[in-house]
């Protein structure tokens, strides 16, 4: 078993801890290991510092208040926009019709400041790429353009527990490992479809 997970996860938390000393109102990141296996937001962007600070744009609006999305968080409106500047990423001057202003990159300045961030998340990415190509398991990170056609996000389904409980949850983020109910203790599972008799 491959320890890279682990240490990309640690990563992924030290880089969050340097945008934090930037941007003190920006809440803690509860669980950096989400981030490897599937994409949170429409940003369509692979895994990288310039996504990280996406989602911490995210974090900045949800600490403030601030609605930042639409459409079921698909489409990025300008309180995003005013954020993401904020933090040093540029924009697209129009908006895509359907994720808005999702597509923000680094600007210089950003770059020139997370210099070393970027490099040590880069260094940790290319590791575990290695790692899990080694170990034959597939684990790519698709954006969301990728798996869907469209610049929505992953798709949901219900995952129940047996206490009648349920979540939605992309099916591909279960499938890392399980997901236990705090009322019971006991995995949440996407149930089998039942056939209709005909």
């Amino acid at each position: 078993m491959s320890t890279t997970p682990p240490v990309l996860a640690a990563e992924l938390a030290a880089a969050w801890a340097d945008i934090q000393r930037y941007h003190p109102e920006l809440p803690d990141l509860a669980a950096p290991e989400s981030l490897i296996g599937e994409s949170s937001s429409a940003c369509g962007h692979a895994l990288s510092f310039e996504r990280l600070l996406h989602e911490a744009v995210h974090g900045i609006a949800a600490a403030r208040g601030v609605r930042d999305t639409s459409r079921a968080g698909r489409y990025h409106n300008r309180r995003f926009l005013a954020i993401a500047e904020e933090l040093g990423l540029d924009h697209p001057e129009e908006p895509h019709p359907s994720s808005g202003f999702s597509l923000v990159t680094l600007n210089a300045e950003a770059k020139k400041r997370y210099r070393s961030t970027i490099d040590r998340l880069q260094r940790a990415l290319k590791a575990h790429t290695a790692a899990t190509e080694s170990d034959n398991i597939a684990r790519t990170f698709r954006g969301p353009a990728a798996r869907h056609g469209s610049s929505g996000g992953g798709v949901r389904v219900k995952a129940v527990c047996d206490c009648g409980r349920n979540v939605r949850v992309v099916p591909s983020v279960l499938a890392q490992a399980p997901i236990v109910c705090g009322g019971c203790g006991k995995p949440f599972r996407i149930p089998e479809p039942v056939a209709v008799a005909s």
